[in-house]
């Protein structure tokens, strides 16, 4: 079950990350200014985002074995509409966006699903792992430009609607909800208004915010950034944010099995603190050979680790029962961290020539953010456990 959800969620995500890899093409053939390419590629993010808030609520209630087909079927949709018509013209990729944000609301019926399988000294483990599935990313970062070279641009799109619906299918007739899985019996908005008044459901969500945000804001804008700082080809661009992401899903287990051991605030404060002094570096914009590179490569790792600490914080914290409502506001939280970054780094840029002053206010984040953790996200891990 935990392969089969973390292969859906993978999937879910490369759908979820067609339009970043395309951004600077877009942006050459339609004329676009920096601020509607970063638009264009955030638009996915915000609906998959909020979307989670609801959909999570929705598998606490019906439970992954319905949810998962049901968002992988949906995808499909404007994956087709994208691929046939949407990119001619910037409306249609921004309409076509806004329905693939249907993907990205996965996140919220996999953890559930997955959590309700594991006993709690193995949730962490088990949350990360399927967390990787974030490596759909690079799926995209790594195919989609190719695709389109060999075969014209429609062709990863259909490529991506073909995989989803086998997945769909499959799902369908092999998932299987955990045995003795809690249904809560409230409506979903006493169940989110229940939700949103957990102090962990308010933590997670600031800490989620820097950790998958900051993943999610270098995976779709690092192409177009390291094309204008560095002169990149956009094949070469591509590449080195498919690196950037396959750290970051590595890591992802490796923080939920660090937290499982160490515990999750201890992973937090670790590697915010890297992301704290890499993104300092990185606002200098040093030679990217060797300092850029370890800059970036090691705010990589500390995001992906700490995104997997997150979720073993929830597992911890979180009712079994409201497990997938507490997820929708996190994912939602961590969607909505990478959103705002975007359209802030193509403002500045657009304003200044400079990408400075947002990897200097990223520094400053996770900095407060490191402070938090240490002060009142321990006081609760500690009432916790006493």
């Amino acid at each position: 079950m935990l392969a089969l959800a973390t292969l859906g969620f993978a999937l879910n995500f490369w759908a979820w990350a067609l339009l970043s890899p395309l951004g600077p093409l877009f942006k050459d053939s339609l004329g676009l200014s920096a601020f509607q390419q970063a638009l264009l590629v955030a638009v996915p993010v915000i609906v998959g985002s909020v979307g989670r808030i609801p959909v999570g609520a929705l598998t606490d209630r019906f439970g992954g074995r319905v949810m998962f087909p049901l968002v992988s079927a949906a995808t499909i949709v404007p994956v087709l509409f994208l691929g046939l018509a949407g990119h001619t013209s910037l409306g249609g990729l921004l309409v076509g966006g806004f329905f693939l944000g249907i993907s990205g609301t996965s996140f919220a019926v996999g953890v559930p699903f997955v959590n309700a399988w594991f006993p709690p000294e193995r949730r962490g483990l088990a949350i990360g792992v399927f967390g990787a599935g974030m490596g759909g990313t690079a799926i995209s970062a790594l195919t989609t430009v190719k695709l389109v070279d060999g075969g014209g641009l429609k062709t990863p799109f259909l490529v991506t609607a073909v995989v989803l619906a086998i997945y769909a299918v499959a799902a369908a007739l092999l998932l299987r909800d955990a045995p003795g899985r809690v249904v809560p019996t409230q409506s979903m908005l006493r169940r989110l208004a229940d939700t949103v008044r957990l102090p962990i459901t308010w933590q997670a969500s600031v800490l989620y915010a820097v950790a998958f945000g900051g993943f999610v804001a270098f995976s779709v804008y690092l192409p177009a950034y390291l094309k204008t700082a560095y002169a990149l080809t956009q094949a070469d661009a591509a590449n080195r944010m498919a690196g950037f992401v396959l750290l970051a899903v590595l890591m992802r287990p490796v923080g939920g099995w660090l937290s499982d051991r160490f515990g999750p605030v201890r992973v937090l404060t670790s590697g915010l603190a890297v992301v704290t002094v890499g993104a300092a570096v990185q606002a200098f914009t040093p030679p990217l050979m060797p300092l850029g590179t370890v800059a970036l490569l090691s705010m990589a790792a500390a995001l992906g680790a700490g995104s997997g600490a997150v979720f073993a914080l929830v597992a911890l914290l979180a009712p079994p029962n409201k497990v997938g409502s507490v997820t929708g506001v996190v994912g939602a939280a961590g969607g909505l961290g990478g959103f705002v970054p975007p359209l802030l780094m193509g403002a500045l840029y657009g304003a200044f020539g400079s990408y400075a002053l947002g990897l200097a206010a990223l520094a400053v984040v996770a900095l407060a953010t490191l402070v938090f953790t240490s002060t009142a996200v321990r006081r609760a891990v500690l009432a916790h456990d006493q």
